[in-house]
Protein backbone atom coordinates (compact mmCIF):
# COMPACT_ATOMS: atom_id res chain seq x y z
CA UNK A 1 0.00 0.00 0.00
CA UNK A 2 1.35 3.79 -1.11
CA UNK A 3 1.41 5.87 1.55
CA UNK A 4 0.04 9.61 0.46
CA UNK A 5 1.76 12.57 0.82
CA UNK A 6 -0.26 15.01 3.30
CA UNK A 7 -0.48 18.17 3.08
CA UNK A 8 -0.88 20.52 5.82
CA UNK A 9 -2.76 23.67 5.52
CA UNK A 10 -1.62 26.78 7.01
CA UNK A 11 -3.85 28.07 9.97
CA UNK A 12 -4.29 31.42 10.75
CA UNK A 13 -5.84 33.08 14.06
CA UNK A 14 -7.96 35.87 14.12
CA UNK A 15 -8.07 37.28 17.78
CA UNK A 16 -9.85 39.90 18.66
CA UNK A 17 -13.33 41.42 21.21
CA UNK A 18 -16.11 39.20 21.84
CA UNK A 19 -18.25 42.49 21.16
CA UNK A 20 -16.99 44.74 18.34
CA UNK A 21 -18.78 47.78 16.84
CA UNK A 22 -19.90 47.47 12.99
CA UNK A 23 -16.62 49.22 11.81
CA UNK A 24 -14.59 46.59 13.26
CA UNK A 25 -17.03 43.73 12.60
CA UNK A 26 -16.91 44.39 8.81
CA UNK A 27 -13.18 44.20 8.98
CA UNK A 28 -13.20 40.69 10.55
CA UNK A 29 -15.66 39.39 8.12
CA UNK A 30 -13.02 40.70 5.57
CA UNK A 31 -9.86 39.15 7.66
CA UNK A 32 -11.98 35.66 7.68
CA UNK A 33 -13.11 35.94 3.92
CA UNK A 34 -9.22 36.73 2.74
CA UNK A 35 -8.20 33.37 4.96
CA UNK A 36 -10.83 30.60 3.41
CA UNK A 37 -10.12 32.35 -0.03
CA UNK A 38 -6.22 31.70 0.48
CA UNK A 39 -6.88 28.38 1.27
CA UNK A 40 -5.81 28.52 4.78
CA UNK A 41 -7.87 27.20 7.82
CA UNK A 42 -8.91 29.93 10.24
CA UNK A 43 -8.33 29.38 13.76
CA UNK A 44 -10.78 31.54 16.90
CA UNK A 45 -12.14 31.81 19.88
CA UNK A 46 -14.93 30.60 18.96
CA UNK A 47 -17.47 32.81 20.50
CA UNK A 48 -18.72 36.19 19.36
CA UNK A 49 -17.35 40.04 18.18
CA UNK A 50 -14.83 39.43 15.94
CA UNK A 51 -14.56 35.67 16.47
CA UNK A 52 -18.18 35.21 15.03
CA UNK A 53 -17.62 37.93 12.37
CA UNK A 54 -14.40 35.76 10.69
CA UNK A 55 -16.27 32.76 11.07
CA UNK A 56 -19.21 34.45 9.04
CA UNK A 57 -16.64 36.03 6.68
CA UNK A 58 -15.23 32.65 6.06
CA UNK A 59 -18.76 31.05 5.52
CA UNK A 60 -19.24 33.39 2.79
CA UNK A 61 -15.88 32.86 1.11
CA UNK A 62 -17.46 29.16 0.36
CA UNK A 63 -15.79 25.70 1.40
CA UNK A 64 -13.24 26.23 4.32
CA UNK A 65 -12.42 25.01 7.66
CA UNK A 66 -13.13 26.78 10.78
CA UNK A 67 -12.08 25.37 14.32
CA UNK A 68 -13.18 27.40 17.23
CA UNK A 69 -11.61 26.69 20.77
CA UNK A 70 -14.17 27.80 23.14
CA UNK A 71 -13.41 28.58 26.74
CA UNK A 72 -16.47 26.94 27.50
CA UNK A 73 -16.78 23.22 28.06
CA UNK A 74 -20.19 23.16 26.18
CA UNK A 75 -20.56 21.99 22.62
CA UNK A 76 -23.32 24.19 21.86
CA UNK A 77 -21.65 27.07 23.86
CA UNK A 78 -19.77 28.71 20.80
CA UNK A 79 -20.95 30.58 17.84
CA UNK A 80 -22.53 27.75 16.06
CA UNK A 81 -20.38 28.94 12.45
CA UNK A 82 -17.34 26.62 13.51
CA UNK A 83 -16.92 23.06 11.67
CA UNK A 84 -14.52 21.91 13.95
CA UNK A 85 -15.65 22.91 17.77
CA UNK A 86 -12.99 22.41 20.74
CA UNK A 87 -15.00 23.13 24.44
CA UNK A 88 -11.82 23.43 26.43
CA UNK A 89 -13.53 24.83 29.82
CA UNK A 90 -10.64 26.50 30.37
CA UNK A 91 -11.79 30.26 30.24
CA UNK A 92 -9.48 32.60 28.76
CA UNK A 93 -6.58 29.92 29.15
CA UNK A 94 -7.86 28.83 26.21
CA UNK A 95 -6.11 32.13 24.89
CA UNK A 96 -2.99 30.03 25.11
CA UNK A 97 -4.22 26.54 22.55
CA UNK A 98 -5.86 29.48 19.97
CA UNK A 99 -2.34 30.66 18.97
CA UNK A 100 -0.47 27.32 19.43
CA UNK A 101 -3.29 26.01 17.21
CA UNK A 102 -1.80 28.65 14.84
CA UNK A 103 0.38 29.22 12.59
CA UNK A 104 0.03 33.39 12.51
CA UNK A 105 -2.06 35.69 14.19
CA UNK A 106 -3.85 38.48 13.10
CA UNK A 107 -5.53 40.71 15.67
CA UNK A 108 -8.30 42.92 14.62
CA UNK A 109 -9.44 45.24 17.57
CA UNK A 110 -8.94 43.79 21.05
CA UNK A 111 -8.98 44.24 24.63
CA UNK A 112 -7.23 42.00 27.50
CA UNK A 113 -7.72 38.91 25.91
CA UNK A 114 -6.48 39.97 22.35
CA UNK A 115 -3.47 41.39 24.49
CA UNK A 116 -2.71 38.22 26.17
CA UNK A 117 -3.13 36.27 22.92
CA UNK A 118 -0.19 38.65 20.94
CA UNK A 119 1.78 37.96 24.07
CA UNK A 120 1.79 34.38 23.66
CA UNK A 121 1.79 34.29 20.28
CA UNK A 122 5.56 36.69 20.72
CA UNK A 123 6.50 34.24 23.23
CA UNK A 124 6.17 30.69 20.73
CA UNK A 125 7.70 32.72 18.08
CA UNK A 126 4.50 32.63 16.18
CA UNK A 127 3.81 35.95 13.37
CA UNK A 128 1.57 38.55 14.57
CA UNK A 129 0.01 41.06 12.20
CA UNK A 130 -2.49 43.47 13.60
CA UNK A 131 -5.01 45.14 11.49
CA UNK A 132 -5.17 49.28 11.67
CA UNK A 133 -8.25 50.83 11.93
CA UNK A 134 -9.30 48.20 13.85
CA UNK A 135 -8.95 49.85 17.32
CA UNK A 136 -8.43 48.45 20.31
CA UNK A 137 -4.83 46.47 21.17
CA UNK A 138 -4.62 45.82 17.36
CA UNK A 139 -4.30 49.92 16.92
CA UNK A 140 -1.98 49.97 19.85
CA UNK A 141 0.84 47.45 18.64
CA UNK A 142 0.70 47.76 15.17
CA UNK A 143 4.53 48.33 14.37
CA UNK A 144 5.38 47.79 17.37
CA UNK A 145 7.81 45.85 19.45
CA UNK A 146 5.85 43.33 22.64
CA UNK A 147 8.59 43.39 24.54
CA UNK A 148 12.69 45.10 24.57
CA UNK A 149 14.12 41.29 24.35
CA UNK A 150 14.00 40.70 20.30
CA UNK A 151 14.58 43.35 17.51
CA UNK A 152 11.16 42.36 15.52
CA UNK A 153 7.78 43.67 15.24
CA UNK A 154 4.57 43.24 15.12
CA UNK A 155 3.73 43.47 11.30
CA UNK A 156 1.34 46.22 10.50
CA UNK A 157 -1.71 45.74 7.88
CA UNK A 158 -3.21 48.53 6.56
CA UNK A 159 -6.22 46.11 5.16
CA UNK A 160 -7.73 42.53 5.80
CA UNK A 161 -5.98 41.13 2.98
CA UNK A 162 -2.99 42.82 3.38
CA UNK A 163 -3.15 41.59 7.39
CA UNK A 164 -3.68 37.95 5.47
CA UNK A 165 -0.46 38.37 2.60
CA UNK A 166 1.70 39.32 5.85
CA UNK A 167 0.37 36.58 7.87
CA UNK A 168 0.89 33.92 5.00
CA UNK A 169 4.19 35.89 3.87
CA UNK A 170 5.62 35.58 7.76
CA UNK A 171 4.94 32.20 7.73
CA UNK A 172 6.49 31.02 4.38
CA UNK A 173 9.72 32.78 4.61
Amino acid sequence: MAVMDRVRKTAIAVCGTGSADVETVALAERVGRAIVERRCVLVCGGMGGVMEAACRGARAAGAGLVVGILPVGDLDGGNGLCDVVIPTGMGVARNVLVVRSADAVILVGGGAGTLSEAAYAWQFGRPVVALRGSGGWAERLAGQPVDDRRDDRVLEAMSPEDAVALALGAVRR
